[in-house]
């Protein structure tokens, strides 16, 4: 089983749309959902390993244009 995590993340205001449009691009990112709360989308990411899933979450996730702020949720399991 692949390493993934969850991704809650806050964008500028009115950004939700275009940032979610450009994470469905990254080829790690398997779902992409624009919420209410306290943040504004929450994605998964999947790599073969934890410092690929470092990597893309660092290099590629977080230097998506309109993110503020992302904590990252590592799956323990999946059930």
């Amino acid at each position: 089983m692949k390493p993934g995590a969850y991704l809650l993340i806050n964008v500028a205001t009115g950004s939700e749309i275009q940032v979610a449009d450009d994470l469905r691009k990254v080829e790690e990112v398997s779902g992409v959902r624009v919420v209410t709360g306290l943040h504004d989308i929450i994605c998964y990411v999947e790599a073969e390993g934890i410092e690929e899933l470092k990597r893309d979450i660092i290099e590629k996730i977080r230097r998506v244009p309109g993110i503020q702020r992302t904590i990252s949720c590592i799956a323990l399991n999946t059930y």
